[in-house]
């Protein structure tokens, strides 16, 4: 996405008789980037700027949160529960890659208080509801200064061009506002391909993660609570939109069988 926008913006500059040499402005850049990374620098500490790298390997990899492949564990290990008793789970949990789902079987099997493990779980959905909030208003907000210094860079370049008016020629003006122009054009498009897509992802895998830990805090207390396995994997199906839920339903349907 990030390439084929690119492409589309150098296509729409060349096929309009431009050249991109034309379009590349070392002091514009330095405004709009310098500008909006040192605001971003005074809002946020520096530990929320270190986290960039690793904000970018989570929106450019796969994303690790199916919620189908939690529903089948946790069907697992409702089964496991169900034969074997919940300190069977124990093993169970060490070999699992989800450290929520890991601890969260762990925690059923110390903690016999229903209510009180529903605290537990509670709380630590609200603290990664909180950071991931946090993270995504990051990014939110360098969405919004982009653009602001691409205006500033743009008043900066018609002061300087209106300083040398007496002496241009009509034709230097006309170089002078477009190159004033541009810090408007890399404002917008470091926002609008670059910030606000990176946040609009962060979402995106928010809400995934939100409904996979949503689905092991349900699925988990019902193995407490001493459910079915078949009905604790239809009520977490439950939870999934219906085109995520299309491929569990026919696989339930097979293992009936």
């Amino acid at each position: 996405g990030l390439i084929l926008g690119f492409a589309m913006v150098c296509y729409g500059i060349v096929s309009g008789g431009g050249s991109l040499i034309d379009f590349v402005n070392v002091p514009s850049l330095a405004i709009v980037i310098g500008g909006t990374f040192g605001a971003l620098f005074i809002s946020y500490p520096f530990d929320t700027i270190k986290q960039i790298p690793k904000h970018f390997r989570v929106v450019f990899g796969k994303d690790p949160f199916l919620p189908t492949e939690y529903i089948s564990q946790i069907s697992e290990l409702a089964k496991a529960a169900r034969k074997n008793g919940l300190l069977s789970l124990e093993d169970m949990a060490a070999e699992l890659d989800s450290k929520f789902l890991a601890s969260s079987i762990m925690t059923i099997v110390d903690v016999n208080d229903a209510d009180r493990v529903r605290k537990m779980f509670d709380a630590q959905l609200d603290y990664v509801h909180q950071r991931h909030e946090y993270t995504i208003g990051f990014y939110d907000r360098a969405a919004a200064l982009a653009p602001a210094f691409g205006m500033i860079g743009t008043v900066i370049g018609l002061i300087n061009m209106l300083a040398e008016i007496g002496d241009a020629n009509p034709e230097s003006l006309g170089v002078g506002m477009s190159v004033a122009l541009i810090t408007t054009l890399y404002g917008s498009v470091l926002a609008n391909l670059f910030f606000t897509p990176i946040g609009s992802k962060l979402q995106v895998l928010h809400e995934h993660e939100m409904l996979c830990m949503e689905l092991v805090v349900e699925g988990v207390l019902s193995i407490q609570a001493g459910e079915n396995p078949k009905q604790i994997e239809e009520k977490l199906i439950s939870f999934l939109p219906e085109n995520m839920s299309d491929g569990l339903d026919d696989a339930g349907s097979e293992r009936d069988e």
